[in-house]
């Protein structure tokens, strides 16, 4: 049987994709690649063997048809209370209080373009 091995990218609508990306550039260190608009997460980055593709798709696409939803994303980060306060002096609105688990910690914001985004401090 075929399996699912991990995300291989996060794709979402925004009204100004260049715009948001920079914003995330500015605040989270996401390293935009010029001419994308997003961002390649290589292994030295990620767990072994795994990265993660993030970028904004324009506002008008359709490649999410038939679905309209909106999804929360989550982000990975080395210092979750570093990275709140991070988006907090960037405009973010901080959503709630940053949660401990066996998971490791957790905490939310919303970004310039109304999105709910999770980060995650794993544990260690």
């Amino acid at each position: 049987m075929a399996k699912a091995l991990g995300i291989g990218g996060v794709f979402f609508k925004a009204r100004d994709p260049a715009a948001l990306a920079a914003w995330y550039g500015a605040h989270l260190g996401i390293d935009v690649q010029d001419g994308f608009a997003g961002a390649i997460f290589t292994a030295d980055a990620v767990p072994a063997g795994g990265y993660t593709v993030w970028s904004p798709f324009a506002a008008d696409t359709t490649y999410f048809d038939p679905s309209a939803a909106p999804y929360m994303i989550n982000l990975m980060v080395d210092d979750l209370d570093g990275a709140l306060a991070q988006v907090a002096e960037g405009g973010a609105t901080l959503v709630g209080t940053p949660e401990d688990s066996e998971y490791g910690r957790f905490g939310w914001f919303v970004d310039p373009e109304g999105n709910k985004i999770e980060l995650w401090q794993p544990p260690g």
